[in-house]
């Protein structure tokens, strides 16, 4: 789906987290970070337990440099996804935090 048409779905009032986290992801594709963090963070907002839309806003930060934020995103999404029992994204979180540690 392109960006505008799903903007357009944002704008009849169609909300969702998982419709912030697939804007997020689109902006990020597309290059514009800025775009990207805000709807990223209004996945997480809505919906706190959102394991993958935490682990693309810590993607997004680690690859703006910002690493601190991007380990405590992925902290965030590791026990969201341990909550709901998505055990892959708990084993991608942990890799992805491991790796920070090392690099930090």
């Amino acid at each position: 789906m392109n960006i505008d048409a799903l903007e357009a779905m944002l704008a009849r009032g169609q909300d969702s987290a998982m419709l912030r986290l697939t804007l997020g992801n689109a902006y990020a594709k597309a290059g514009d970070s800025e775009r990207a963090e805000s709807h990223l963070r209004a996945a997480v907002t809505q919906d706190a337990g959102y394991s993958a839309a935490w682990r693309a806003l810590g993607r997004l930060q680690q690859k703006a440099g910002e690493l601190d934020a991007a380990a405590e995103s992925y902290r965030q999404g590791l026990t969201a996804a341990r909550e709901r029992g998505d055990m892959q994204i708990v084993r991608e979180l942990e890799v992805r935090l491991r790796r920070l540690e090392r690099e930090g």
